[in-house]
């Protein structure tokens, strides 16, 4: 799905590999074999000088017999040396009953605490690293545990944190659908669009799009890009138009049109910046006059780099938005994502769909397993 935490991967493993190191007896010295009682020697003889042997007398020549001279008898052939034989590779019973070469460690106070820290640093928060560290422990106190192991552990403890928000973007039988879709500067907004625009068309769909940033050119420009690769249409507004007049003609234009779903852009605005989350809060209660259920769905997308940062827009976007679903960008590459697992804790927002690329199908459904297991740095093929 996306590559997996190089940070948490690497990090779970040298925990293990050093705990492992640590753990390993020291080689023992030889033990030395008991002296036993000496026994005196006999004090040895006197040498005394040999008697001259007697001179052999000469051999006689052998005389050579005629015919043929036998072949000499060949040396017996040398021995090679015996190499040492390799150690044996564990076999099936031995993997079955997890007698392996991969180093492991007991999971005591000391390791506990060093994944508390890497689940931390991987941005998943307090709360979480105590909890899954805690459910870690449990029944597996003490035990020998290696980082294979420990990845399938914290794996399935992410999954079972993800599952309850894994939810596909809802399709209302009233149209058109409008789907607000906010966010800060650069979280990947218009490229969104374009692929959901993209999928809901291939699926069927009547699609608009509305381009609400009338702030800037380039992105009304950017967003009729994405529209025409989706084949989909673009309302614009001059340069410095109202977003909120915009957002209300395009739900004209797209009832008149018979279209299933309105998409509206939104300018990027910074959380902290007061003036643009009201100018935010505008478009909804313009949008209401037209139809009081709507936005129905108004989509946060945010970028999987920006770490803890992600909690807080959540929170400030939801009191201006009334925020429904989440779509998670930049999972590509060597993002770490951890955050995604702090805010489906904290929040329990529907996580819809996360962008692993920059070509229009590559917005992916949310998958928890998929997920846990990249996050974590765990191959189960």
């Amino acid at each position: 799905m996306f590559k997996s935490s190089s940070k948490l991967d690497e990090g779970l493993d040298a925990i293990i590999e050093d705990g492992a190191a640590d753990a390993a007896p020291a080689p023992e010295a030889p033990t030395p074999a008991p002296e036993l009682a000496r026994t005196p020697e006999p004090e040895p003889a006197r040498e005394t000088a040999p008697e001259p042997a007697p001179p052999l007398p000469e051999p006689e020549p052998t005389p050579i017999a005629e015919g043929p001279v036998a072949a000499p008898t060949p040396l017996p052939a040398a021995t090679p040396a015996t190499e040492p034989e390799p150690a044996a590779k564990p076999g099936l019973f031995g993997r079955l009953l997890g007698r392996s070469s991969e180093p492991k460690r007991a999971l005591d106070d000391d390791m506990l605490e060093q994944l508390e820290e890497l689940l931390i640093a991987s941005d998943m928060g307090v709360d979480i690293a105590l909890r899954v560290t805690a459910n870690m422990a449990e029944g597996r106190y003490g035990k020998m545990l290696s980082a294979t192991e420990i990845k399938e552990l914290l794996a399935s403890e992410i999954t079972r944190v993800m599952e309850p928000v894994a939810r596909p973007l809802p399709i209302y039988p009233k149209t058109p659908q409008v789907v607000l879709v906010v966010g800060v500067n650069g979280s990947g907004k218009t490229t969104t669009i374009g692929k959901l625009s993209s999928q809901f068309r291939a699926a069927g769909k009547k699609v608009v799009i509305a381009a609400g940033d009338t702030f800037r050119a380039a992105a009304v420009e950017q967003l009729q890009v994405w529209g025409d690769r989706a084949g989909v249409p673009v309302l614009t507004a001059p340069e410095g138009s109202d977003p909120a007049a915009l957002a209300y003609d395009a739900m004209v234009k797209a009832e008149a049109d018979g279209a299933d779903l309105l998409m509206i852009d939104t300018a990027g605005r910074l959380q902290n910046r007061a003036d643009l989350m009201e100018e935010l809060a505008k478009i909804v209660r313009v949008i209401r006059k037209k139809d009081p259920d709507a936005p129905h769905n108004t989509l946060l997308v945010l970028d999987a780099t920006t770490g803890q940062n992600a909690l807080r827009q959540v929170e400030l976007f939801g009191q201006m938005a009334d925020v429904s679903g989440l779509v998670m960008t930049k999972l590509d590459g060597t993002a770490k994502g951890g955050v995604l697992v702090a805010l489906a804790d904290k929040f329990g927002l529907p996580i819809h769909a996360i962008g692993v690329g920059e070509q229009i199908d590559d917005l992916q459904p949310f998958d928890p397993e998929e997920f846990a297991d990249a996050l974590v740095g765990l191959d189960r093929s």
